[in-house]
């Protein structure tokens, strides 16, 4: 028998099955690209961004005559006192990733350990001696020695490769404090067009920052790979490109003129070209009574001034946004050595970082090279455990803020794929089935709560929404996300308001939504409100 050549699992992946990538999903589904190759920083068009006027703030070091036209909401400036009760932060494997069986557990119509027939399982890459059973009664909170673990509440296959990868990047005192639901859902493969991202959802739902409302780690309209629900879009909310710690320092860039002259001088400077920009646009041409392509242009090239001065005034140490300084992320949650040398870690704590400190209201990190079928196992496990790391990474460092704060973390991918039950016993394929083809009908996303008071309840007992056949396709009438991504994107954010205890205000955010009536809605609710969330 010949032996398989080995070969570097973060490699880009060239399927004989599959055409040459050609546009940009494609070489990120197969991972030919990874990390962004650009750096997107704040312009004086950004003040279109949100229209919404500024709160007022603290400004201390302004003259009261900068004060007040910032207090009046004349330029919309960077915001304060923003309140955005739940961050909300969403992973997107491009390409096809394995979600359901060898990973979280997913089971017939009563739920997760309502078990698979052995056909099953095997489609979902878990040979005979892996299949899971049902544990005692009241199991405990750990490897129930059964191949399932509910450590965080959520029922995993206990070899599974996310799992792993999270309890490698979280302490035990975060797991208990997490609980989450999988939905099983199909979508098709290979491809960006599933609208899968629900970030402009979430935001029309109140995520909010005090810069930025939305982020992700792709330069697309989604910030990620996979689209989002058109009916959802919002030009004034497309997300901002982070996907590195330049990109987050750059933000809120003051450039060299704080380092010259000091914080003071530099304030007093772009104060001073503020009042001389708007007395010289002031004579240009005289107000009309209509607006004109020039009173626009007046008014940006005005508050870009006050912008620059504003941020000079609040964000002159920028220490605050060094996320390779941050000794919870560098050195902490990643070592040194694994955040300087891989770009996954730093796109994934550049994002938390972000969103979690409230500067960001929702996020999106997109993960290259998850069409990983076609070859050995050991590949999607080594993959998979890459991706559970930064998954423990934004619960642990929402748990480990001086201020721990609830996050609600969403893992999709477009598509999935299945084994035809030929196993890998190599160190890293760990004696499980290969994958080896596309298979949409095998797909599931899922969703974890970290709340620091506790781990979140359930409404009911169950942490699945929807079902599987017995042979582990997706029964398809099972729930209204089961085929049909838009309303598995609807599904989530109803969690995300239920979670938030607004979940009454669903049908006015969304009145063309497509979840039927109340009764239908709370059956796809799987948490109570977390308390004092307002």
């Amino acid at each position: 028998m010949a032996r398989r050549k080995t070969r570097n699992y973060f490699e880009p992946q060239r399927h004989p099955d599959h055409p040459r990538p050609v546009t940009r999903r494609q070489l990120i589904q197969q991972g030919f690209l990874t990390g962004g190759a650009t750096i997107a920083t704040g312009s004086i068009m950004s003040l279109f961004a949100n229209p919404r006027a500024a709160m007022a703030a603290n400004h201390s070091r302004l003259s009261q005559e900068l004060q007040d036209i910032i207090n009046a909401g004349t330029c919309p400036l960077i915001k304060t006192g923003v309140n955005n009760p739940l961050p909300f932060i969403c992973i997107d494997l491009a390409g096809g990733a394995n979600m359901a069986g060898s990973n979280v557990l997913g089971g017939q119509q009563d739920g997760q350990l309502d078990l698979l027939t052995t056909q099953g399982y095997s489609r979902m890459g878990l040979p005979g001696d892996m299949v899971p059973g049902t544990p005692e009664a009241t199991p405990t909170l750990t490897s129930n020695g059964d191949h399932t673990d509910n450590s965080l509440g959520l029922f995993f296959h206990s070899d599974s490769a996310f799992l792993r990868g999270m309890q490698a990047s979280m302490s035990p005192g975060t797991a208990a404090n997490v609980e989450g639901a999988m939905i099983p859902a199909r979508s098709d493969n290979d491809t960006g067009n599933n609208p899968h991202n629900p970030l402009y959802g979430v935001a029309q739902a109140g995520a909010d920052g005090e810069l930025l409302t939305l982020i992700g780690s792709r330069n697309s309209e989604s910030g990620g790979n996979s689209m989002a629900p058109a009916m959802m879009l919002d030009p004034e909310l497309r997300p901002t490109k982070v996907d590195r710690p330049s990109d987050v320092r750059g933000l809120v860039d003051t450039g060299a003129l704080v380092g010259i002259l000091g914080e003071e001088d530099a304030i007093a400077v772009m104060e001073s070209v503020y009042r001389l920009s708007d007395q010289r646009m002031g004579i240009v041409e005289p107000k009309l009574d209509t607006i004109t392509a020039d009173d626009v242009l007046r008014d940006m090239v005005s508050c870009g001034y006050l912008k620059a001065a504003d941020v000079a005034d609040r964000f002159s140490n920028q220490t605050e946004f060094d996320v390779a300084a941050d000794p919870l992320i560098r050195g902490g949650i990643f070592t040194a050595a694994e955040f300087d040398n891989d770009n996954e870690f730093q796109k994934t704590a550049s994002v938390m970082k972000l969103v979690l400190n409230g500067y960001a209201g929702a996020g999106c990190i997109t993960m290259g090279g998850y069409d990983y079928h076609g070859g050995a196992r050991a590949e999607g496990e080594v993959k998979d455990f890459r991706a559970g790391r930064c998954m423990g990474a934004v619960l642990e460092y929402a748990a480990s803020l001086p201020q721990p704060t609830p996050v609600m973390l969403y893992v999709f991918s477009d598509g999935s794929l299945s084994s035809n039950g030929v196993i890998d016993n190599s160190t890293d394929g760990r004696g499980k089935g290969e994958w080896t083809s596309d298979n949409s009908s095998t797909a599931a996303s899922f969703f974890l709560v970290y709340n620091p008071g506790g781990r979140p309840a359930l409404r009911g007992t169950s942490r699945q929404v929807g079902w599987y056949r017995p042979d582990g396709s997706v029964e398809t009438a099972s729930s209204p996300a089961a085929n049909n991504v838009n309303l598995l994107v609807e599904t989530v954010i109803l969690n995300y308001l239920a979670l938030r205890g607004d979940d009454s205000q669903f049908a006015t955010l969304f009145p063309n939504h497509g979840l039927g009536n109340a009764t239908l809605q709370d059956s796809l609710k799987v948490f109570q409100q977390l308390p004092g969330l307002t």
